[in-house]
C-alpha cells in the first residue's frame, strides 16, 4: 500500500479551486519555464483531456501562464496572469487537443522564440498538485520535479555516465535515480539527486566533451 503524505491528505497551499487544475498546473508551467530558454516571446498551451473540457471555470488558463511567469501556486497575482503577460508582452495561446495516450490533466506547452526554433514540455498533473514531466522537446522523459533534477543530452560514448557520476560523487551528491534512453547516437539522461543542485555541479558536466545540453533543476514549490 502506498505512503500517504500530510501534503498528498491535505492538499497544496494554493490559489484556486482545485489542486489538479490549479496547483498542479501552475507547477507544470513553472517546470516548463525553468526547462525551457526563457527568451519566449509567445507560449502555446495544448489542452487535453479533462484540462481542455475545464480549463476556463477551474482557473487552469491562469495558472498555467502563472506558471510560465515563474510564480508559485500559492502566489496570489495567479488571477491576473494573463493580464501579466499581455503587460511582458507575451503572447498565449490555448487550443484544445487530443495528444493520444495521455493522463486526462495534459498540457504541450510550446515555447516560441525571436531567432530560433519553438521548444515543447509535455506534462501531467497527476493528483495533490503533483506533476510529471513525459516528453521534452521530442524526448520522452519521466520524473515528478519533486526532487533536485538534472537533464542532459550527451553523444552517447564508452565511459560517458561514469565521468558523470564522478563529477557528482566528488561533490558528495548521492543519485537516487537514473534513466538513460538513446536515439541513435545521442543519449537523454534524467538523474534524480538526494541533494540541492550547484551551478558549479552543472558547469563541470557540461565541460565533459560529449554534453549537447544540460540543466538542473531543483524541486518546484507546491
Amino acid at each position: 500500500m502506498k505512503d500517504y503524505s500530510v501534503f498528498d491528505i491535505l492538499g497544496p497551499v494554493m490559489i484556486g479551486p482545485s489542486s489538479s487544475h490549479t496547483a498542479g498546473a501552475a507547477r507544470l508551467g513553472k517546470m516548463a519555464k525553468e526547462i525551457a530558454d526563457d527568451s519566449f516571446i509567445k507560449v502555446t498551451f495544448y489542452l487535453h483531456g479533462s484540462f481542455a473540457k475545464t480549463y476556463k471555470g477551474h482557473g487552469t488558463d491562469r495558472a498555467l501562464v502563472a506558471g510560465i511567469l515563474g510564480m508559485e501556486p500559492s502566489d496570489e497575482r495567479i488571477r491576473e496572469s494573463l493580464n501579466i503577460a499581455k503587460e511582458k508582452g507575451i503572447e498565449i495561446e490555448f487550443v484544445e487537443k487530443d495528444l493520444g495516450y495521455e493522463h486526462p490533466n495534459t498540457v504541450k506547452i510550446v515555447f516560441s522564440y525571436k531567432d530560433k526554433d519553438d521548444y515543447y514540455i509535455i506534462g501531467s498533473s497527476i493528483g495533490g498538485g503533483n506533476i510529471l514531466i513525459t516528453n521534452i522537446n521530442g524526448n520522452k522523459v519521466t520524473f515528478s520535479g519533486n526532487y533536485p533534477t538534472i537533464l542532459i543530452r550527451y553523444m552517447d560514448q564508452k565511459g560517458s555516465i561514469s565521468r558523470i557520476s564522478s563529477i557528482l560523487a566528488k561533490e558528495n551528491k548521492n543519485i537516487a535515480t537514473m534513466k538513460v534512453s538513446r536515439e541513435g547516437k545521442i543519449a537523454t539522461m534524467v538523474m534524480e539527486i538526494d541533494n540541492p543542485i550547484e551551478d558549479k555541479i552543472i558547469e563541470n558536466i557540461s565541460n565533459l566533451d560529449e554534453i549537447i545540453y544540460i540543466t538542473g533543476i531543483n524541486p518546484i514549490g507546491r
